[in-house]
């Protein structure tokens, strides 16, 4: 099977810590709970790691492919893996910031990327993540990336909707149970008007997952809302 687990981190900019400056201790606590969920993603010994995050289209990346954080005013680029000239300045937000929480690890495993478009049906979603795993031909780890609502108080970049609680709260449900069919049933017109960025990676995971097959269980480890996202760390793992 070559699914062997799954992760779950969101890609605020602000998660580095030369980006946030001096507020970079605010997100301390989440820092740390992306680290330890990458920790715990290596710990089931795949031999590649596959990050997948929201794009403006589906797509796949090569492994020498980078993104800049050079938008959000640090002029620097992340590798995805390899660096050659074969590779080209051309991640989105979410899979650049994944490809900084790997490099964190320090682990030399190869790594693969795949954007999911950020209008993609549940029914697409999940053909994706059936595709992944039918095409996997080694142990494959998945991270995810995706945000969850963005409208968590007047402050929010979305403002204050009074759905988004409630909506965030059933993310964290689906992901803390390993809940595909919840996963898979997040609409996806509320999730646009609440500009909750994981909706589509997130329903591709639970594709994929349906497709390895096996009893699998979440764990939650952050789920909080700092400037009004909602963002949540969590693993997948075979029970």
């Amino acid at each position: 099977m070559p699914l062997v687990a799954a992760a779950v981190c969101p890609h605020p900019p602000l998660i580095v810590p030369e980006l946030a400056g001096a507020a970079a201790p605010e997100l301390d606590d989440l820092r740390a709970a992306a680290d330890a969920a990458v920790a715990r993603l290596l710990a089931a010994d795949p031999e590649v790691i596959l990050l997948l995050g929201g794009g403006p289209e589906t797509e796949r990346f090569g492994s020498a492919d980078h993104g800049s954080l050079r938008p959000f005013g640090l002029d620097r680029h992340v590798r995805l893996w390899k660096v050659n000239c074969a590779g080209s300045d051309r991640l989105p937000l979410s899979l650049t910031i994944g490809a900084w929480l790997v490099n964190r690890s320090g682990t030399e495993l190869p790594r693969l990327a795949r954007a999911v478009a950020a209008d993609a049906s549940p029914a697409e979603c999940a053909a994706l993540g059936a595709e992944l795993v039918a095409a996997a031909g080694e142990r494959i780890a998945l991270l995810v990336l995706g945000d969850g609502s963005a409208c968590r108080g007047v402050q929010a970049p979305g403002y204050d909707d009074p759905r988004a609680p409630a909506y965030d709260e059933g993310v964290a449900a689906a992901l803390a149970g390993a809940d595909t069919d919840a996963l898979l049933g997040l609409d996806p017109a509320l999730s646009a008007e609440l500009r909750a960025a994981g909706r589509a990676p997130w329903q591709v995971l639970a594709g994929a997952v349906r497709a390895a097959g096996g009893d699998w269980r979440g764990d939650v480890s952050y789920q909080e809302a700092p400037y009004g996202v909602a963002y949540f760390v969590a693993n997948w793992e075979k029970a």
